[in-house]
Formats: C-alpha cells, sequence, structure tokens
C-alpha cells in the first residue's frame, strides 16, 4: 500500500455504523470495511444487521451486529457497552440513523410527531457521540461523523421537522468538534442530496414526483447512487482529513 492510500486506510480500527441495515448505512457500513475496519452494524432490527454483518464477514473483516433503537438512550447505554465489551474501542463513528417525516404543514404538527422526529435525529446521535466521545478519549482519540441532510442547509416547507431536527446535528457537530479537540477526537458532518434509498422511495410514494423534483435541483440533474456516500465518509474518517474538524460537507450532485 502506498504512501497515499495508507492515509485512507483504517485498518485495525474498529467502526461503528448505526442504521446500517439499509440504504446509505448498509453502503457506509461496507465501504468501512473494505477499507480495513472491523464494523459494528446497527439499527431497530437485529435480523437485518445480522445479514449486513455476514457479508462483511465474508470480506475478511470483523463484524458485530447489535440492534438498538436511537432514540431511546437505555438502547443507546447498552450498545455502547456491548461494543466495550466486544472489541474493547470505537475509532470511528457514523451517526446514520434517522427518521424522515410524512410531508406535513407547520401548522399541523403535534407534540408527538416533534419528540418523536427530534430524539431519533437529534437527541440519540447526541447521546451516542457522547458516550463513544468518552471511551475514544481512553485511546488517544478518532473520528465521527454525523449524518445530515441538505435540508439541514436549505431547509424546504413541509418537512420542517426533519430539516430542523438535522440542521439542530449540525450545530452540535460543531460544539462537539470544539468540546472534543483537546481529546484528539475529530468531528463532521456530511449534507447528503438525493441518495436512490428506502428512504427516498418512501417520500415518492406519499409525494409522487418528489425523485424527479430532487434531481432536478442538483447541477448533476441525478439522484446519486448509495456507494457514492463512500469516499466522502472515509475521507472523514480517515487520517486523510486530519486537518479537517467542525465542518458540515454536503454531498448533494451540487444542488447546494
Amino acid at each position: 500500500m502506498n504512501a497515499v492510500m495508507k492515509r485512507f486506510a483504517l485498518t485495525g480500527k474498529v467502526a461503528m455504523v448505526t442504521g446500517a441495515s439499509r440504504g446509505l448505512g448498509k453502503a457506509i457500513a461496507i465501504g468501512l470495511a473494505d477499507a480495513g475496519a472491523d464494523v459494528v452494524v446497527t439499527s431497530r432490527s437485529l435480523e437485518a444487521c445480522q445479514e449486513v454483518a455476514r457479508e462483511i464477514d465474508a470480506r475478511g473483516r470483523r463484524a458485530l451486529a447489535v440492534a438498538c433503537d436511537i432514540g431511546r438512550w437505555a438502547d443507546v447505554d447498552r450498545l455502547v457497552a456491548r461494543v466495550q465489551e466486544h472489541f474493547g474501542r470505537c475509532d470511528v463513528l457514523i451517526n446514520n440513523a434517522g427518521v424522515v417525516q410524512k410531508m406535513t404543514p407547520l401548522t399541523q404538527t403535534s407534540e408527538e410527531m416533534f419528540d418523536h422526529i427530534y430524539g431519533i435525529n437529534t437527541k440519540g446521535p447526541m447521546h451516542l457521540a457522547a458516550r463513544v466521545a468518552d471511551q475514544m478519549a481512553q485511546h488517544g482519540g478518532g473520528a465521527i461523523v454525523n449524518i445530515v441532510t441538505m435540508g439541514a442547509l436549505r431547509p424546504a416547507g413541509h418537512l420542517g421537522l426533519y430539516c430542523s431536527s438535522k440542521a439542530a446535528t449540525v450545530a452540535l457537530t460543531r460544539s462537539m468538534a470544539d468540546e472534543w479537540a483537546p481529546l484528539g477526537i475529530r468531528v463532521n458532518a456530511i449534507a447528503p442530496g438525493p441518495f436512490l434509498t428506502e428512504m427516498l422511495d418512501e417520500l415518492e410514494a406519499e409525494t409522487p414526483g418528489f425523485i424527479k423534483y430532487s434531481e432536478a435541483v442538483t447541477l448533476l440533474k441525478r439522484a446519486a447512487r448509495p456507494d457514492e456516500i463512500v469516499g466522502p465518509v472515509l475521507f472523514l474518517a480517515s487520517e486523510a482529513s486530519s486537518y479537517v474538524t467542525g465542518q458540515t460537507l454536503s454531498v448533494c450532485g451540487g444542488a447546494l
């Protein structure tokens, strides 16, 4: 392996990916394994996580499947304890788990909707990052990447809870980076545009034409394949970005 490739390698590292049973999370988990990492695969569905873990095992890396509802702090605490017990460390955290709302005017927002979306998109990832940061500090540092959305940077109507919950995570990313830099922990965010995942299919089913509209606002005039998120994530997770922290990288085909 030449010097340039070594900067992107994750050999000997343990990476945790939330929401890893499908879509972007699955692509990220497999991509980090291909870069040499052992991977913790977590989402609410243990069976789906185990399927992804088997794909990673087949690539010659170790994988641990753990069921976790990111919106429940007790689940998050158990996840962190399980990873510590199994691997003894976590070097990379990809906070990818999230939920998108049905398109709803703010005037029709309920308290239950608000608490549900913010609990999964903001509160849970914040708590997980804080718990993992405590462990990273004991091993010399690490890298955290929060997956948000381009809507956090350019919010849209009828998706106010989704966009604002992710915008809050952008602000938290900067706060985390500031607080944890002395511990050797870098924290960045990625704001994806339209990707051809189950989440985009769900939005299309609810609002026909959503995919065409999403593609039209990009400069590349297309939605991305899930694997196209791997390069940006790998950059921020590896030593290739050793002087990058507190930033939000848009991966949106030029939509922003």
